[in-house]
């Protein structure tokens, strides 16, 4: 336990240090310079909400580099995520973790996305059979377990979805994948929307634990608001109807909450001594920018209607 004197408190602040959020926050400030480079001519180029669309490389890269960041530098902690069965568990954390800055660097810079994405989908999949399901199934009904298993999926689909934007329309296979991808983005907005109805006393986007803050206005309304945009776009989605603008739309949603709302979460954390509330903070910032990131993957991947 800490104590600092009243006055001393932002210099106090400025001398903690936390190897893992200074990592992260790195990873994640660079990976976002590098997919603003990458992205510039695309967002000039586009008009309206296809400018939010052209920022999906963006929102999937840099979390990616922001959990890589994670796995290399508190890889003692996170080795414990890993299965008992499984041998080299410390290799394995270090191994995602080169292998998600690999994939982030890889979708921000749009080289070889086919496989950064289409191999990061199959991590994810492999991720949930191996350790979420396996414990959701043994949670007895934990809702917040469950999320995670089909945010998991999600984050799959979004993969698999941005890889489907640089395989050729020819190509075996890029229907199912697309079709598969469009399917789970659906399934997943549709679960999330409904558990913020039934919850909503939550920060809005993926329905965990955090609490919404105080300071947000009216927030049992934004998280209505965001479950009611989820399940009509989810419905939409998985009807096809009108994807791509029901996608750009959620998506659009769900980013403007990470800058409104998790932004300044982020910030305070950062100023927070601990270390925990600091990597907390980026997990969540993070984690539904990742979130915004599959469904403008979902709108990325769909053609423009003619």
């Amino acid at each position: 336990m800490h104590s600092y004197i009243p006055g001393i408190l932002p210099a106090a602040l400025l001398l903690e240090f936390s190897r893992t959020a200074f990592s992260m926050s790195i990873a994640g400030a660079a990976l976002i310079a590098i997919a603003l480079w990458f992205a510039k001519d695309a967002f000039a180029d586009a008009s309206g909400l296809n400018r939010i669309v052209a920022l999906a490389n963006l929102c999937l890269g840099a979390p990616l580099a922001v959990f890589g960041a994670e796995h290399l530098s508190g890889a003692r902690f996170i080795m414990g995520l890993v299965p008992p069965y499984m041998p080299w568990r410390l290799f394995i954390t270090y191994f995602v973790g080169v292998a998600l800055i690999a994939a982030a660097l890889s979708i921000a810079t749009k080289i070889a996305v086919r496989w950064s994405g289409l191999l990061f989908g199959i991590m994810m999949v492999l991720f949930v059979a191996m350790i979420h399901l396996p414990g959701a199934l043994q949670s007895h009904g934990d809702r917040f377990i469950w999320t995670i298993v089909f945010r998991e999926m999600g984050f799959a689909a979004g993969g698999w979805l941005l890889a489907t934007t640089a395989i050729s329309d020819h190509a075996a296979g890029k229907n199912a994948l697309y079709t598969i991808g469009r399917l789970l983005v659906a399934v997943v907005a549709i679960v999330f929307g409904v558990e913020h109805f039934l919850h909503p006393t939550g920060v809005p986007g993926v329905p965990l634990e955090k609490l919404m803050p105080t300071w947000v206005p009216a927030g049992a309304f934004v998280d209505y608001l965001t479950g009611a945009i989820e399940v009509v776009a989810g419905f939409m989605i998985l009807l096809a109807r009108k994807t791509r603008l029901a996608a750009a739309y959620l998506g659009t949603w769900i980013l403007l909450t990470v800058i409104v709302i998790y932004g300044p979460i982020l910030i305070t954390s950062l100023l927070n001594p601990s270390t925990a509330v600091r990597v907390e903070g980026l997990n969540y910032f993070f984690d539904t920018l990742l979130f915004a990131g599959e469904i403008l993957a979902l709108a990325s991947a769909t053609p423009q209607p003619a």
